[in-house]
């Protein structure tokens, strides 16, 4: 009996002579199943390798980028003239349809792009500050001996200067009342005193000036009020940091509910255009019997309103509803990051409006926003990501030229010169976008950003008063997140909407290149005295104005009778602006 041996696929296979026909094809067909499933398991472990090449790739990249942004430049700074030089022809042949050729390199004269004036170096000369002097003057005792004897004289003197500091300490601040004796008719005698003047807080130990020390200590310094506490201390002025607490709540509700609201309430209807942004801060919770509960989430939202004032708002969650309710009542422009809660703002409402018209916003986006994109898509080392930083870097230094023009003229100067950048730049981001559509990294984020929001990024086409980039609200929200490492959380929803108030007041006394100390002590001073009517006038925009108008000896004291002047009328262009 005879025995045919077969390798078949790896596997040894023993077919006997007098085994049927059918035997073999049976055999063939059960080792072609076994084949067949070791195929499918190899593909199964090549997908499963794939599945972990690419998860691989993926941490690879986050790794880069976290070694980017910590290590590179948190500014997202890019070696420009290398970015020059990989796309010369590129950029020239987009200059050359532009008409912007040597444009951005500062040949223009008197633009923005120009070269800067030198900074200057050396000593600086500390004579010319108004800084009041204290002179040390510093002899030679064997010189004196010789200049007594007659054997020499002073010609003079060779002087140089340093900067010093003297502490300026508290002061005791002592209202005198004259108390009166008086006869009469019946000849009976009887005493009196003068009225108590009008104070915006009854019985409070601080003055105006103690009150604005603090908040600017707190919110403008970025100081705890435990380290305020300890000041005051080393003055020899114990104050309790809970009694400061509640002079802050009670200074900013104030200014909330009077100064801020009529400034809100001017700002949302006349503003042309809002940017915004959001930060979150850490609210103290309730106290309450039992275990140690941690700080819960809020968020302040920043409204930077023009050019005349910018908003701090507190709002307990980051929702669509609270972003609805800050901006009620505006119709304009709102430059914004593209984060979702925004989103209501820019729907038609399909309710009709109970009075008015309805409210009709457009969506600026910011290209700072889209430019991060391909700038954290450069640590996957990508040539499109690059030329993509090439090409906003373009759009920003032809910006730069015409910054300082009329709105007129930059609209002009936009639709000329600059509008075929941002035109080509979208075109190009389209067609990139579809290679990588259907990849998962950084490059497609990017791209995606760029083609989602192309409307949004080409609308500052529209209006010579529109910027690229929101970073003036982010800027705003770089104070309030430096004092938050330092006093870690507020208090309460309540003691957040009043910071809120605060750095209200503090940020726009500073866009008005007021001293935001001595504005929140001159404002303490005369809301008691001022009509509910006229707050306005007291905003920082309308201060100088209004300061100038005050009787000065009356403004300087800290309490006592006010005289309040009679209501400036505002010209017809300041009355309603354009939109």
């Amino acid at each position: 009996m005879g025995v045919d041996s077969a390798d078949v696929g790896g596997y040894k296979a023993t077919v006997s002579q007098h085994e049927s026909p059918s035997a073999p094809q049976a055999r063939i067909a059960e080792l072609e199943a076994l084949l067949s499933a070791e195929r499918q398991r190899s593909a199964q472990l090549e997908k499963e390798r794939e599945v972990l090449k690419a998860s691989h790739e993926r941490l690879r990249l986050e790794l880069e980028l976290l070694k980017q942004r910590l290590f590179v430049a948190k500014a997202e700074r890019v070696d420009s003239r290398q970015l020059e030089l990989e796309f010369a022809q590129k950029l020239r042949a987009l200059d050359e349809v532009a008409g912007t050729l040597g444009m951005a390199s500062g040949e223009t004269s008197g633009g923005a792009g120009a070269k800067q004036k030198r900074k200057p170096s050396g000593r600086r000369d500390l004579k010319s500050l108004p800084l009041e002097e204290k002179r040390v003057e510093i002899a030679d005792p064997v010189f004196d001996a010789l200049v007594a004897q007659g054997k020499a004289e002073r010609i003079g003197f060779e002087e140089s200067c340093k900067l010093a500091w003297q502490r300026g300490g508290m002061r005791r601040l002592v209202i005198a009342r004259v108390k009166y004796r008086t006869v009469d008719e019946g000849g009976e005698a009887f005493l009196a005193s003068a009225l108590t003047p009008k104070e915006l807080f009854f019985r409070c130990l601080a003055a105006p000036s103690l009150l604005a020390h603090l908040v600017i200590g707190k919110y403008c310094e970025g100081l705890p009020l435990f380290r305020l506490e300890q000041r005051l201390a080393r003055d020899g002025v114990p104050v309790d940091r809970g009694t400061m607490a509640r002079w802050m709540e009670e200074v900013g509700a104030t200014v909330g509910t009077t100064v801020v609201a009529a400034m809100r309430d001017e700002a949302l209807a006349t503003a042309f255009c809002i940017a915004t942004d959001a930060t979150g801060v850490a609210v103290q919770p309730e106290p309450t019997q039992g275990q140690r509960q941690a700080c819960r989430r809020g968020h302040y939202f920043v409204q930077v309103v023009d050019k005349g004032a910018v908003f701090f708002e507190y709002t307990p969650r980051e929702t669509s509803a609270a972003v609805l309710e800050l901006f009620k009542g505006f119709s304009g422009y709102v430059q914004a990051d593209a984060k979702s809660v925004y989103d209501a703002l820019f729907r038609p409402t399909e309710e009709p409006p109970q009075e008015g018209e309805a409210e009709v916003r457009h969506e600026v986006a910011c290209w700072v926003h889209c430019r991060r994109g391909f700038w954290e898509a450069t640590a996957a080392k990508s040539l499109v990501a690059r030329e993509g930083l090439a090409r906003i870097g373009r759009i920003f230094e032809l910006e730069a030229v015409w910054r300082d023009k009329p709105p007129e003229e930059i609209h002009r100067l936009r639709l000329a010169h600059l509008r075929p950048h941002v035109e080509s730049f979208f075109r190009w981001a389209e067609v990139e976008h579809t290679q990588v559509r259907q990849e998962r990294g950084l490059l497609r984020k990017a791209l995606g950003y760029a083609v989602r929001h192309h409307e949004a990024l080409r609308r500052f086409l529209e209006d010579g008063r529109l910027l690229l980039e929101n970073n003036r609200s982010e800027r705003e929200l770089r104070r309030l997140a430096v004092g938050r490492k330092a006093w870690l959380f507020v208090g309460s929803d309540d003691h957040a909407q009043s910071a809120g108030h605060l750095f209200t007041l503090i940020a726009t006394a500073r866009l008005h290149r007021l001293d935001p100390e001595a504005y929140l002590r001159d404002l303490l001073r005369v809301l008691a005295h001022w009509p509910r009517e006229r707050y306005l006038e007291l905003a920082p925009k309308s201060w100088a104005a209004t300061r100038a108008r005050l009787v000065a000896t009356e403004l300087d004291a800290e309490v006592g009778e006010l005289t309040v002047p009679k209501p400036l009328a505002a010209p017809a262009e300041e009355q309603s602006p354009p939109r």
